[in-house]
């Protein structure tokens, strides 16, 4: 039994879109029902993370979108995909003659004509009243569950630059002195540390956090908001580094909750910036017309920063403006004809405060985009001189394989090189998992793992970027492009220093186990390889 056959995979923001063939779908479902194998296909029909609930992915952390399309057979909206009509004709064929049910009609999404919002209420002229505390706190240490929350405190005089520490932001911050914007820290990129400038005694620090989605499952599950731990200040005094705890907070919380935005003062919007030319936190009001009778359709945000939508006191979902997600799937049944009331929270502030209803959603569009490959152009990994702490070989198959080092190697920079593949058609090399062992023969914590470097990796067509290889699920992968020749190599940080006693591999889970690898050299360093 397969108790999760995946038609596809959600999506993360900041990444493209995840999409997998309607072939490989259907290859597998004809498989398993030609041995009789039962199976859930998971997702038949795509859904939505309504409101705040999306939830996160780790290691690392990685929050999903508002969109569970999930490229299923059915989509979010629930129209009809071609990989829905290639699964009903498989579907046939295991009938013996029963006839499959008519298929619904669907609904016909509406478009909406662009329109403005014309009211705002700036976050930082509408704070609730604060709660005062010495040390910071954590979100839940509030009593609240979800939204933002902003810590203030005031900086003594600083005559040169100095260095925050926030550990850690849970999980989006932006950092302003005296209302100034001077950065933001991404917990998605890891970032801790953020320079100010100078300052006079007295100038007031605002930390302003959003919380996103909360872990789904695996070791970081417990997944607190807001700040974690503490703050510092590390400055030189006579060449020397001084750091300090700062304390003494008043601390804003706010919910997400539709009172909390409603209950604030809303002026008419005369301009989206402020007297320095910064774009505005705070919560946008407006109003649209359906004409006719409501459908569905696809709200789009392309022009807003960061937040999250009600419309008519239903919560939409979330909108961040790097993408890939850039519309929100709004039901006809929560319209009106006329008038609708739309409400935008908006902690970055919009770019442009319009809107408009779109037919199709669009769910791919990175309007800041990252690397989508762990490769720079040009950028070649060089081991000359280093030495490998094992070389072995992989056994043909599916299935977890164990392989012990000689000695313990020590180090925070791991290689593993794939000479050659077990099949000699095949020039890929691909890994669903990966694991390195302690000293004690346990498996190393994956949370502080990053790719530093991968000489290939596909991600046309289908994401299989090298950070699959630690995202704790089975069917997902890295694979480098076909065609290219081995040797294959994808450089990891281990986030710190650690002992490394074996090397546990997953190839792909397909029968025959496709781009498996066979030769394979890992080196380990304290240092980073040379690129």
């Amino acid at each position: 039994m397969c108790s999760e056959f995946w038609s596809g995979w959600f999506d993360k923001w900041g990444a493209n879109h995840e999409t997998r063939p309607a072939a490989d779908m259907i290859a597998g479902i004809d498989e398993m029902l030609s041995k009789g194998i039962s199976f859930s296909l998971y997702m038949t029909h795509g859904g939505t993370n309504w409101g705040h609930w999306a939830g996160a992915n780790s290691p690392g952390f990685a929050p999903d979108v508002t969109s569970y399309d999930y490229d299923a057979p059915i989509s979010e909206s629930g129209q009809t995909t071609p990989k829905y009509w290639e699964l009903r004709k498989t579907l046939a064929k295991y009938m013996n003659g029963e006839k499959q049910a008519a298929v619904p009609k669907t609904i016909k999404p509406i478009a909406v004509k662009s329109f403005e919002l014309t009211e705002m209420a700036p976050l930082f002229d509408n704070l609730p009243a604060p709660k005062t505390d010495a040390d910071i706190r954590t979100m839940e240490e509030y009593d609240q569950g979800f939204g933002s929350i902003l810590y203030r405190t005031t900086l003594p005089e600083m005559n040169r630059p100095s260095l925050l520490t926030v550990n850690e932001a849970h999980d989006y911050a932006q950092i302003f002195v005296d209302g100034v914007l001077v950065g933001k820290l991404d917990r998605r990129n890891g970032e801790k540390e953020i320079k100010l400038p100078p300052c006079r005694k007295g100038a007031v620090l605002d930390i302003l956090v959003e919380a996103m989605g909360r872990i789904n499952f695996g070791r970081a599950i417990k997944d607190f908001k807001g700040i974690t731990g503490n703050v510092t200040l590390t400055t030189h005094i006579d060449g020397r580094p001084f750091v300090c705890d700062l304390k003494n907070w008043s601390v804003y919380n706010i919910a997400d909750e539709l009172e909390t935005y409603t209950a604030m003062n809303f002026r008419p919007i005369d301009k989206l910036t402020d007297d320095r030319g910064q774009r505005i936190p705070g919560a946008y009001r407006g109003t649209f017309t359906v004409k006719g009778k409501p459908s569905d359709t696809f709200l789009n945000f392309e022009t807003w920063g960061k937040g999250l939508v009600y419309v008519n006191g239903h919560p939409l979902g979330r909108i961040w403006e790097i993408g890939p997600q850039q519309t929100l799937y709004t039901p006809g049944c929560w319209l009106r004809k006329g008038e609708n009331e739309i409400l935008v929270f908006d902690i970055v502030g919009p770019k442009e405060a319009r809107c408009e209803g779109l037919t199709e959603p669009l769910l791919d569009k990175l309007l800041v985009p990252r690397p989508l490959i762990h490769r720079e152009e040009g950028q070649n990994l060089d081991l000359t001189g280093e030495k490998p702490v094992l070389t072995s070989s992989f056994a043909p198959g599916n299935g977890w394989q164990e392989v012990k080092f000689d000695a313990p190697a020590s180090g925070q920079y791991v290689v593993i090189e794939a000479l050659s593949g077990n099949n000699p058609d095949d020039d890929r090399a691909c890994i669903a998992e990966l694991y390195l062992l302690d000293g004690n023969g346990e498996r190393l914590s994956r949370e502080p793992w990053t790719v530093v470097y991968a000489d290939s990796e596909n991600v046309k067509g289908s994401n299989r970027s090298a950070d699959k290889i630690f995202d704790l699920q089975e069917s997902t992968y890295w694979s480098t492009v076909k065609g290219i020749p081995f040797p294959h190599a994808v450089v990891i940080d281990l986030g710190k220093p650690q002992t490394v006693t074996a090397v546990q591999y997953l190839p792909r889970m397909e029968s025959g186990a496709p781009g498996s690898i066979r030769d394979f050299k890992i080196y380990v360093s304290d240092k980073p390889f040379k690129m």
